[in-house]
């Protein structure tokens, strides 16, 4: 990664009347970087996006995308990014081929040239390359899009909510796909509401109601935790999540798969959970963990 910014945002705000979707956004994007913006459904992720791909004008603030402003040099932005909104939108009664030859098209850019590019994503797809997009899987819509995406061999790419939707296997396999363009020294701008996506990331933003909770890379996140963690699991799990909504030194307790994460207040410690759960004839097994991404997003929220 190169130490220069791709991407500068500066108080950047958007509202849609009544309703706020982003309250001053500022964060910059190093050159080459993956970079992932990760919120829940609503947090503001689209309309970020949409404004640095100049496709919405902000209510205040300014960005600029590879030294380009994004509202005064919107033309020539245009030029030099990919984009791939979250809801697929190719030409559903084209084929795969006539999709790519229609977006070379308009770059002035075509398949021999943009070849060594998409080859790998474009190999995967090109069986079926006389069949309508209509008619695709969710996962060859999304290697179709990110090819249309790619065509014109831009210098940085958007990427809103790329997996949402798609099987589990596809999903590891687009991630596959943008760590091979990392490697190229793409500059990639990811949104996702997936937290488990963030570790692919070298750098990652957590989004929440429009405003930045933190900026950090997720091998240092699990840092801003600050407490002891405990992963707790019973056999009745309703009846000890109760139990711990109940007790005086619970910091927070949120379910996790078949175990409940739990953090206490200073003071507390794994004795004083164990004995408060066996005072409510709640037998459990109790561990301590590192924190992960999805729980420092929690805590962030709190």
């Amino acid at each position: 990664m190169s130490s220069n910014p791709a991407i500068s945002i500066r108080g950047i705000t958007k509202s849609y009347g009544d309703v706020v979707a982003l309250n001053p956004v500022t964060l910059d994007v190093s050159e080459g970087a993956l970079f992932g913006l990760i919120g829940p459904d609503g947090a503001g992720k689209t309309s970020l996006i949409r404004i640095l791909t100049s496709l919405i004008l902000p209510d205040e603030g300014s960005a600029t995308v590879l030294g380009l402003d994004v509202v005064r040099e919107y033309k020539e932005l245009r030029k030099r990014f990919g984009y791939m909104p979250g809801r697929f939108s190719l030409y559903q009664d084209l084929t795969i081929s006539e999709n790519i030859e229609f977006f070379g098209s308009v770059f002035g850019s075509d398949m021999k040239t943009a070849y060594e590019l998409i080859r790998d994503i474009y190999v995967q797809i090109e069986p079926f390359k006389n069949r309508r997009a209509g008619a695709l899987s969710g996962g060859m819509k999304q290697k179709l899009a990110l090819c249309c995406a790619l065509i014109h061999q831009p210098d940085i790419l958007f990427l809103d909510e790329p997996t949402t939707g798609v099987d589990a296997v596809s999903r590891v396999e687009f991630w596959d796909m943008l760590d091979r363009y990392k490697a190229m020294g793409l500059t990639m701008f990811v949104s996702t509401p997936y937290m488990d996506e963030a570790s692919r990331c070298d750098q990652v933003a957590f989004l929440k109601s429009g405003s930045v909770l933190a900026i950090d890379t997720p091998q240092t996140m699990s840092r801003r935790f600050g407490k002891t963690l405990f992963a707790v699991a019973s056999p009745n799990r309703h009846q000890l999540i109760d139990g711990l909504d109940a007790m005086e030194g619970i910091h927070s307790a949120w379910p996790f798969g078949e175990t409940v994460h739990v953090a206490l207040k200073d003071g507390f410690g794994e004795s004083a959970l164990s004995e408060g759960l066996l005072r409510r004839g709640i037998g459990a097994e109790i561990k301590v963990i590192e924190p992960g991404i999805e729980d420092v997003f929690m805590e962030l929220s709190r």
